[in-house]
């Protein structure tokens, strides 16, 4: 009997002191933190700050792992079977609740799959022109030259199902027009082809457009948000300039595969709390025309369910299929 309670008190020990250990002496190698898209993108431009700050409060280094394609899906699927060690973190997008709507045969679900940590960042999307192509400076100019000019203009995005692609499609119920799409494999190489006067527009979050409309080297035609970012305060807002009910914003989250360890996820979301109040990554995080965002745990699971029912709507009013 002496032995069986022994044994007992064994198991219990390690149930109850052993996770929380674990979460003090983690971690004790580098993090990988999986991003779908290539280099240079919006989650990019939240990511890699993030994870250097990570480093320093961690002690570890923090890899980020770009591995793109099948509009962010690709890597999503990867991540999901990643060890779940407390060694692989997915840094997920706006575009991983859209993506159930378009690719029904997807081998991982963004609602069970991953452990919701927390949303890093919330930009608001832009409508950015290159100006050589583009002679529309404003909003109603740019409406009046789609018109007139039916499927001659074109619009990139970082891939099929993103947040780019569905911004303007609903662009285009709203102004009744007709423009092309050009899907990449992240907005990255999308932003590249803007510059380079390869396409003549992008929908596209703040993180990659801010400090290439601050640059000059493409033009800022309206914000899709109710009020005006500080980052480019001179660019109106699409309501201001006549197209009401244009509002869409993007956001960088981090996951944990499922079944990583609760003390682990909790430490890593402790972290990220932390990381957001540095002044070095708020000021980087304005610059990107993002808040600090508050939103995690519970909530941003819920927040993820409700971003899969809303795009969905939007999927089918617009009536959206793989290209």
């Amino acid at each position: 009997m002496r032995k069986t309670i022994l044994a007992g008190l064994a198991v219990l020990s390690v149930i109850g002191f052993g996770a929380p250990a674990e979460a003090q002496t983690w971690p004790t190698r580098p993090i990988t933190f999986m991003v779908p898209f290539p280099a240079g993108g919006g989650t990019d431009a939240f990511a890699r700050p993030l994870a250097a700050q990570l480093e320093r409060q961690l002690g570890q280094g923090v890899i980020i792992e770009n591995r793109a394609g099948a509009g962010g899906t690709a890597g999503a699927l990867v991540a999901s079977r990643a060890a779940p060690d407390g060694y692989s973190f997915f840094v997920g997008a706006a575009h991983h609740s859209i993506a159930p709507s378009l690719y029904p045969r997807l081998e991982y679900n963004i609602e069970t799959d991953f452990i919701p940590i927390a949303v890093i960042a919330q930009p608001p999307q832009i409508i950015v022109v290159n100006p050589r192509r583009v002679q529309a400076t404003t909003l109603a100019e740019l409406i009046a030259l789609a018109r007139s000019k039916p499927d001659d203009l074109i619009y990139g995005s970082a891939g099929i199902g993103t947040t780019h692609h569905l911004a303007g499609e609903l662009f285009k119920i709203l102004t009744q027009t007709k423009i092309r799409h050009v899907p990449y494999r992240g907005a990255g190489p999308a932003m590249a082809d803007l510059v380079a006067g390869q396409i003549d527009m992008i929908f596209d979050g703040l993180g990659t457009s801010a400090p290439q409309v601050l640059g000059g080297a493409i033009r800022g035609i309206a914000v899709a948000a109710p009020t005006r970012n500080p980052a480019i305060p001179n660019v109106p807002t699409a309501g201001e300039s006549g197209l009401q009910n244009f509002d869409v914003s993007t956001w960088y989250a981090i996951f944990a595969p499922k079944n990583t360890p609760a003390p682990i996820v909790e430490r890593m979301r402790t972290e990220i709390r932390a990381a957001l109040q540095v002044q070095s990554i708020k000021d980087a995080w304005a610059r990107n025309g993002s808040d600090i965002p508050t939103l995690e745990g519970e909530a941003f699971g819920r927040f993820v369910s409700s971003e899969v029912q809303r795009w969905r709507k939007v999927v089918t009013d617009a009536g959206v299929k793989l290209e």
